[in-house]
């Protein structure tokens, strides 16, 4: 089977990025199958997988109007590949990931739907219409697909994404004590980690403002993209490639974000052992057990400050460590069965495609 897949940038980025990297890898892993990957841009990573890259380029144009563009150029490459996986907006995909939505970022962020907005969702709508199977990343999803895009649930498959565990998991107190040491971290400072590349839709405002005004020995240490001004009690770190050992390092991961579809740090820090401080609408949530996890209300007075409190008590009981991770985890995060489920949709897609091309 030819199996393509769409993706805007193919490699280790965040998000769909490294979902399409992952997915192609397992898939290609089958000498029964051949991947073929159309993406703008292709990075040369340690371990790529071998697929066929087939560059739909976009350069030049307005970046509001590229996705159109993207999905236009797209049609006259469908003949290399049986069935098309798209990680992003485009039309003619069989099998359409969901990892957000545009009509639920705007509905969650209070935003009206400007020109370029309308005609984005109106690119999404054919998205999700005119796929075979849409796989939803979340129940949050799957509730906007159904409610904002008028998906019945017979088209829906609920599909968490997947996490390399050998990648993340945890380590020994003397190994993280030296993982400390290296990043700084004093044995007397509850340390919460905040991975961001979009600070503000991750909600640095509002844990600036906290971090501001708290008297706690906590430190919050930012991962990604610099901050561009000088915050109390706030260390930044840059981009770092291990990201695993900084999850192993912190006391907790944080995130206070308006809208997040799934939010795979969560999975990946409590992989890792390391538990959470969350906003309550973080949709990860949905696969953790609360053993691993700080849920507070970013619409709450107080919750934030609540949960903080809560987390630096019990990091000073020497209670926060999740040593059994994997049993905090209400599904199995492994990329395999993952992929495996993926390749039983795209066979029933061409079932679907060639029963009607006899009918």
């Amino acid at each position: 089977m030819r199996i393509g897949i769409s993706c805007n940038r193919f490699g280790r980025g965040g998000g769909l990025e490294r979902y399409a990297l992952d997915v192609a890898g397992a898939l290609a892993a089958d000498p029964r199958d051949r991947v073929v990957v159309y993406a703008r841009e292709f990075d040369e990573v340690p371990g790529m997988p071998v697929v066929e890259a087939r560059r739909i380029g976009v350069r030049g144009w307005p970046g509001k109007w590229r996705d159109q563009l993207f999905s236009y150029r797209l049609q006259s490459q469908r003949g290399h590949c049986d069935v098309l996986i798209s990680c992003n907006r485009v039309r003619g995909a069989d099998i359409a990931i969901c990892g957000g939505t545009h009509r639920g970022y705007l509905k969650a962020r209070g935003t009206p739907a400007r020109l370029s907005d309308r005609s984005l969702i109106r690119l999404e709508s054919d998205f999700y219409a005119g796929a075979a199977r849409v796989v939803a990343h979340s129940r949050l999803m799957r509730d906007e697909l159904r409610e904002l895009y008028g998906l019945g649930e017979d088209r829906i498959e609920l599909l968490y994404p997947p996490v390399d565990t050998q990648r993340f998991g945890p380590v020994d107190r003397q190994a993280r004590r030296a993982l400390r040491e290296r990043y700084g971290f004093a044995d007397d400072e509850v340390v919460f980690l905040f991975p961001s590349s979009g600070h503000q839709r991750k909600g640095l405002g509002l844990l600036a403002d906290y971090f501001e005004r708290t008297a706690l020995p906590v430190t919050l240490a930012v991962a990604g993209r610099p901050v561009g001004r000088r915050l109390p009690r706030m260390r930044e770190l840059g981009y770092v490639a291990d990201i695993e050992n900084l999850y192993r390092a912190a006391d907790f991961s944080i995130l206070a974000s308006d809208y997040e579809p799934f939010g795979l740090v969560g999975v990946e820090s409590v992989l890792c052992g390391t538990p959470l401080v969350f906003a309550d609408n973080i949709a990860c949530l949905e696969v953790l057990d609360a053993q691993a996890a700080h849920a507070f209300s970013r619409s709450a007075p107080g919750s934030l400050a609540a949960a903080i409190e809560q987390a630096v008590a019990r990091s000073r009981s020497d209670a926060a460590r999740l040593h059994d991770p994997l049993a905090m985890l209400r599904y199995d995060p492994r990329l395999e069965p993952h992929a495996g489920r993926l390749r039983q949709l795209c066979e029933r897609a061409i079932g679907v495609d060639r029963a009607e091309a006899d009918s």
